[in-house]
């Protein structure tokens, strides 16, 4: 029986509890954070044209420096997951957001093909590891009674940060010279060294994870926890490899799911469907919104319901835009946005991507304070590298069968994404506490009665 499991008297068993002035700091930075990290990984995406032309690369090497973010983001996502276990969440963020701002700032100078492929991939180190090292501090500071809801604002900082990129590419595009509005744009995803400052005067260090650190090193351990090895090692023992495997599967099909129409989308209303740039410019900007509103809305069934039923019915409803997006593929815009089907397919389905919003705190509520910031970024990064086949295969399929039914794929993702959702045990509202099982997530969870 696992000390968790046993309820016993132990060392470390104490609450961390923080100001409400400490938990508005950690939150506001984790929305700033998410928000520019998002603007840094889909920038790039509207400046592909005037790139090409002003370093004089291939088409080839544009995609290859697109996928660098994404690649740096594993890397990142992994090294500092087990960073923010090892060092400690805040010094794990920090480093982060000085890779994020770096990289970004690196980007808006480069000056041909091998430069910014290596500054991009800094950028996307940082990139990755920002989501591990921010959300879980964010999820160990907050009120676990309102995990969910706190971690969907968090998330919907992504709809801010797609919105922000969209304005700023362009406006530079149509304002600046083609050399200049590449360059302003990616330097604007530097401005996280701003918020580097504030998380370093400001921001508390996870109190769970200062105990139990200071727990180890007076030797004061249970035997258990004393003969644990690296974190990278632990999560890929007993029922830790079991929710590992589960969360990557659920992660991977859903960003399957949302690379397949979120990527391709675009291409279809303007090269397809006869939309122009502006009325692009319009239909992101609404679908940001409205995304942004279903992850909130998640949040709030999340902690009402459950971890489990919020992501199950955020991907049913995903699942009627995506058949409402097939039946209505067809039609051409012809100048009514408001009356154009495939808008309010769209707009439908990004309703329905609130499914993220609840990775954070379910896989941080599935791991013990030692391993919890190594397995929550790491599941959430393998489960990128999954969802980085979408680019790929849709195309394949595309090129047999059209655009839209190769965007379909996202239908697969979306129904893999559910089956394995009925995998992972319910933990909305558990108490974290310094000392816990591995196999904590065998426990009903009990009231969130104590702030955390």
């Amino acid at each position: 029986m696992s000390a968790f499991q046993s309820g016993g008297s132990m060392p470390g068993r104490s609450v961390a509890r923080y100001s409400k002035n400490e938990r508005m700091l950690v939150g506001i930075s984790a929305v700033f954070g998410y928000g520019l990290d998002f603007y840094n990984l889909i920038a790039i995406a509207f400046l592909i044209g005037p790139i090409q032309k002003t370093l004089n690369m291939s088409l080839p090497q544009v995609g290859l420096v697109v996928s660098m973010t994404l690649t740096g983001s594993v890397v990142g996502g992994i090294l500092f997951g087990w960073a923010g276990d090892k060092w400690g969440r805040k010094t794990s963020l920090l480093a982060t957001l000085l890779l994020l701002a770096g990289g970004a700032v690196l980007s808006a100078v480069a000056w041909d093909f091998w430069s910014l492929l290596i500054f991009r991939l800094i950028a996307g180190i940082g990139v990755g590891g920002e989501w591990g090292a921010g959300m879980v501090l964010f999820n160990e500071v907050w009120d676990p009674r309102r995990r969910g809801l706190g971690s969907a604002i968090v998330q919907a900082s992504s709809s801010v940060g797609l919105a922000l990129a969209a304005l700023v590419a362009t406006w530079a595009l149509t304002s600046l010279s083609p050399e200049m509005s590449w360059r302003i744009t990616l330097l604007v995803g530097g401005l996280p060294i701003f918020l580097m400052l504030l998380v370093r005067k400001k921001m508390p260090e996870s109190r769970l994870w200062e105990e139990f650190r200071d727990l180890q090193a007076a030797g004061a351990l249970p035997p258990g926890k004393r003969d644990e090895g690296s974190p990278l090692l632990e999560i890929l023992k007993g029922a830790s490899l079991r929710y590992f495997i589960c969360g990557v599967i659920v992660a991977g099909g859903y960003i399957i799911n949302y690379q397949s129409i979120s990527v391709f989308m675009p291409r279809l209303m303007t090269q397809v469907l006869g939309a122009s740039q502006n009325t692009l410019l319009s239909v992101t900007l609404l679908f940001a919104t409205i995304s942004g509103c279903g992850m909130i809305l998640t949040g709030y069934i999340s902690d009402a319901w459950g971890r489990r039923r919020a992501v199950i019915s955020a991907t049913l409803v995903g699942i009627v835009g995506l058949a409402w997006i097939y039946a209505s593929g067809e039609g051409r815009y012809s100048g009514d946005i408001f009356g154009w089907p495939i808008l309010w397919a769209y707009v439908l389905w990004g309703f329905g991507q609130g499914a993220i919003g609840q990775f954070g705190p379910w896989f941080a509520e599935l791991y013990p304070v030692e391993t919890r910031s190594t397995a929550a970024s790491s599941i959430f990064t393998s489960g990128r590298v999954v969802g980085s086949l979408a680019p790929y295969l849709v195309p394949v399929i595309a090129a047999q069968s059209g655009l839209l039914k190769g965007m379909m794929l996202a239908l697969l993702g979306s129904l893999v994404s559910l089956a394995f959702t009925m995998t992972l045990p319910e933990t909305a509202g558990r108490v974290f506490e310094v000392i816990e099982g591995k196999e904590r997530a065998d426990i009903p969870s009990k009231p969130a009665n104590a702030v955390s």
